[in-house]
């Protein structure tokens, strides 16, 4: 029985099963993202974070002990260089798996895994979020601020309103050439929302992209949705107008023929 024993083998010997373990780990070190199954990339996880732990401290033991695991120099030399600089500073969680929906033909689930510190796009976005929600909030000087501002409002009655509805009319103009990311099939509000929130808010900027660097959107945003792989192809048809060109192709994704 096999009680207790977590590992999956993947269908293979052991051998075979490190031999394909030892090859996803070079590709993923020198190539800092795979896409695999999901089920190997789980296993590829437990195979290669205590790897990366060892490197973190550069030293002639820590390399013997890597170099047993991915006997290539130069893997070998790049995660002693280039990778452990740039994960010296985190305590762990070095990789960051992204599923991508199911596998035609097998109906296997497809994901990336990338080492976290190499994805720029999401460094940059996570950088830019947390700049954007910084407030800081004192309350004796409010409450002394609103006192005076009630006063200067008795004098000036007017005046406010207009720099009240400024602002506003402002805010409102700047969708204006926004289009509805909402035709898209697979695409509801939540994820037209957080694709905004990205910088892309037409159909042309929704076809120039690639399904992983949408499907890394929305992941970043925590929401679940469908595979990502036919959005660019419908946005490109709603940029030329070809929309019922992408309604009957949308009947046929509905009907189960994708």
């Amino acid at each position: 029985m096999r009680h207790g024993k977590k590992d999956n083998h993947l269908g293979r010997t052991s051998s075979h099963r490190s031999a394909l373990l030892r090859n996803m780990a070079s590709s993923l070190i020198l190539h800092k993202r795979i896409q695999t199954t999901l089920a190997k990339a789980k296993e590829l996880k437990k195979y290669i974070e205590p790897i990366l732990t060892r490197a973190k401290e550069d030293n002639t033991h820590n390399r013997r002990i890597v170099f047993s695991y991915i006997p290539e120099k130069d893997v070998v030399k790049e995660l002693f260089s280039t990778v452990s600089d740039k994960i010296a500073d985190r305590p762990g969680g070095y990789t960051r798996i992204i599923k991508l929906g199911t596998r035609q033909g097998d109906a296997a689930e497809i994901c990336l895994i990338e080492l976290v510190d190499f994805n720029e796009t999401l460094l940059t976005a996570a950088e830019e979020k947390t700049t954007k929600t910084r407030r800081s909030r004192r309350g004796g000087k409010k409450s002394a601020d609103a006192e005076t501002s009630a006063v200067e409002v008795k004098e000036a009655k007017a005046a406010p309103v207009v720099v009240e509805e400024a602002p506003i009319i402002e805010a409102e103009a700047t969708p204006a050439g926004a289009d509805d990311l909402e035709i898209v099939e697979g695409i509801g509000p939540k994820i037209a929302e957080a694709l905004a929130e990205a910088g892309v808010t037409t159909f042309a900027q929704l076809a120039d992209m690639t399904p992983e660097a949408i499907q890394e959107i929305v992941s970043a945003a925590g929401i679940g949705s469908k595979s990502p792989a036919t959005w660019p192809q419908q946005a490109a048809l709603a940029r030329d107008g070809k929309f019922d060109e992408l309604k009957t192709w949308q009947d046929e994704l509905n009907g189960g023929q994708e």
